[in-house]
């Protein structure tokens, strides 16, 4: 009877230990194996997502210990904290806890302002983050479900701190709450309903606070960890996406592998967002509740303002005009039970601005697919100037998005520059109708010369401040040559040109296909090709001041559309 012994790995340190014990039981070798070297591209532009995660987590510890000590009760009672101004004055439950937080609880005050300024910057960085994506065709197959994904969490986002700045329960919050109780009622037919049930009654209410506590510490985060969850694993089955660069491809990734090097900057830079989110807490002070008292329905204080990214809501509100002409936007319609108004006036800047913005949001990946006809795979990202068209209509956007948003402190705008708030709000809706056309021709048109510009610069070489005198008596500045690094820079993008409409398998041209051939061209026809290999080699042939300075296409037609 013969027996076998198997000779097992046995760690020699307590951590080695207990690394091993996990892998022999968990498996997870072959994860850290799998995601421990898998490579990420370095640019200082895709920390913004990484900000958006950290503050997230910020926001994650902080609420946790707020939730401690809030009690989202409409319940009332007479405060007897240690603010003294408010001593003796009728409240609600929830403002009273909100008030013991700042002044009563050890660190209290701290973990508010922390939490306020990591929710402000958690949205902002989500926003930043998917500009960048916007501009440089991040979007692109295969990547679309992910955008998809983005512009979820910033909704979620949007909801996590409208129902967070909500919840203290004082005038300031109160005041945006009656905003969307009237933008509720304005639903024809069924916004007095749904008015009732979302407040428990008249507004306010008695169950409004109790709801948005649930959604904010409960339902929201919980969406918005699903949602990075899921764009987490996308990015990883995807692989990132990298600026050109000499030995980029779309089949390869350049970069530092996640173990140990990537782990190690990211930690390191988690910890540099937390101080600076601390720094802001601890000398900042913001959402200083204490002003305002509690809130109480009957008066509206002046200069109220939202949270940044709600503003561009109210600010539309603020925008839309209570008649043109003689046409007013109330309307009485009768029914057999009586009469209803339907306030165009309140719904329409309420739902059609941030309907249209996000709705463009969500289809523009298959809106761009669609002009362009192209479908195929992208790894490598766009220089926002080589995608003139791309660039422009964001910009646009984002000027109308920015007019909103400017609109929403019209009343500060006026008093703080001593102007007419009439006249203030007259140049806003100007802006706000033409100001996305006049951003989109010049961001073009700055896009299309910084393209000139490059091409100038790979036939011409850098101009380096130093001016010679030739023996024939000419005076010449000095160019110097680029390194290869940025030579292919300049270089690495495609000189596409426009379709033209395509027949269907009948033969036949349908409408839909001519109009996508005039938005291809639209996209298209103003451009600046690359420089091509032939046109470098001749630079190089020759003196810098004998090469033509224009742009010629590799056709040898001029780049510049018809």
């Amino acid at each position: 009877m013969s027996t076998s012994t198997t000779t097992e790995y046995q760690a020699s340190t307590p951590t080695g230990k207990i690394a091993n014990f996990m892998d022999t039981r968990a498996g997870l070798s072959p994860m850290v194996k799998e995601f421990g070297r898998k490579i990420f591209p370095d640019h200082w532009s895709f920390m913004f997502g990484e900000v958006a995660l950290y503050t997230f987590v910020i926001l994650l510890m902080s609420g946790t210990f707020l939730t401690l000590f809030f009690d989202p009760s409409m319940a009332h009672t007479t405060y007897e904290g240690s603010y003294k101004p408010l001593y003796g004055v009728e409240m609600s439950v929830a403002y009273a806890s909100a008030l013991d937080i700042s002044f009563d609880i050890r660190g209290g005050l701290f973990m508010r302002q922390v939490h306020h300024w990591a929710a402000l910057l958690f949205v902002a960085a989500m926003s930043v983050h998917m500009l960048r994506v916007f501009f440089t065709g991040a979007f692109r197959r295969p990547r679309e479900l992910n955008w998809v994904v983005g512009c979820t969490l910033l909704i979620l986002g949007l909801a996590a701190g409208f129902t967070g700045y909500s919840l203290p329960d004082e005038m300031l919050s109160g005041n945006g709450l009656r905003i969307i109780d009237g933008v509720v009622k304005a639903i024809p037919l069924i916004g007095t309903y749904i008015s009732f049930f979302l407040f428990g009654g008249e507004f306010p209410g008695d169950d409004i606070i109790g709801r948005l506590y649930i959604l904010h510490v409960l339902v929201v985060p919980a969406l918005i960890l699903l949602m990075i969850v899921i764009h987490l694993f996308m990015v990883v089955v995807h692989k990132h996406t990298q600026y050109p660069g000499p030995g980029r491809t779309e089949n390869n990734v350049v970069g530092y592998p996640v173990g140990p090097v990537y782990a190690a900057k990211a930690g390191g830079f988690f910890f540099i967002v937390f101080g600076v989110v601390a720094l802001l807490g601890g000398f900042f002070t913001i959402n200083a509740i204490w002003n305002y008292g509690p809130y109480d329905p009957s008066p509206v204080q002046a200069g109220t303002q939202p949270d940044w990214y709600i503003g561009f809501v109210d600010g539309a509100l603020r925008l839309m005009p209570g008649t043109l002409g003689d046409f007013s936007f109330k309307w009485d319609i009768p029914f057999p039970w009586g009469t209803n108004t339907l306030a165009l006036g309140v719904l329409l800047p309420a739902l059609v601005p941030a309907g249209i913005l996000f709705a463009v949001m969500f289809g523009w990946p298959w809106i761009e697919r669609w002009i362009t006809k192209d479908n195929r795979e992208h790894h490598i990202l766009d220089r926002p100037r080589n995608a003139p068209t791309r660039t422009g209509v964001g910009v646009a956007g984002i000027i109308w998005y920015c007019v909103m948003w400017a609109a929403a402190s019209s009343d500060l705008i006026a008093t703080h520059f001593s102007v007419s708030l009439n006249d203030v709000t007259y140049w806003l809706r100007a802006l706000f109708v033409f100001g996305p056309f006049i951003g989109f021709i010049i961001t073009k048109r700055v896009c299309l010369a910084l393209q000139r510009k490059d091409r100038e610069i790979v036939l011409h070489g850098r101009e380096a401040g130093v001016i010679e005198m030739t023996p024939e008596g000419e005076f010449r500045e000095r160019h110097e040559r680029l390194d290869d690094y940025r030579l292919y820079k300049l270089v690495s993008f495609e000189n596409k040109k426009p379709i033209p409409a395509q027949p269907g398998r009948d033969g036949k041209i349908k409408a839909s296909e001519k109009q996508r051939a005039k938005f291809n061209r639209w996209f298209y026809e103003e451009r600046v090709a690359p420089v091509t290999r032939e046109e470098l080699a001749e630079a190089k042939t020759h003196d810098h001041s004998d090469v033509p300075s224009a742009v010629e296409g590799q056709d040898g037609q001029s780049s510049i559309g018809h």
